[in-house]
């Protein structure tokens, strides 16, 4: 149900700037909902353009590595993941959130 509430709140952010057509939505590999939740969600409220895009996550491990983790489960609400190199809980520098990037107004 948090997938409703996050969607009202871009819903709300978008229509600030008038008339809205279409909207693009960036949403992280870490982030609360998969892309395509998030897509059918807005399109299901909404009559506009949605598109969304996905942004690769990047995370630091205390065993040195950096870059993108291994996600073992992605679901609703839930991602699994872990430093590709040691298997440890790799503290997230980007990729977990859903952002509005661009609004579309008449």
């Amino acid at each position: 149900m948090h997938e409703t509430i996050i969607a009202h709140k871009i819903i709300e952010e978008a229509q600030k700037y008038g008339d809205v057509v279409g909207i693009t939505i960036e949403v992280g590999d870490l982030a609360h909902l998969p892309a395509n939740e998030m897509k059918e969600v807005m399109e299901g409220l909404t009559d506009w353009k949605i598109n969304v895009t996905e942004t690769k996550a990047k995370v630091k491990c205390e065993c040195g590595y950096e870059g993108r983790p291994k996600i073992i489960h992605k679901g609703h609400d839930s991602t699994l993941f872990e430093c590709p190199k040691c298997r440890k809980v790799p503290k997230i520098i980007k990729g977990d959130e859903i952002i509005l990037k661009e609004v579309k107004v008449k």
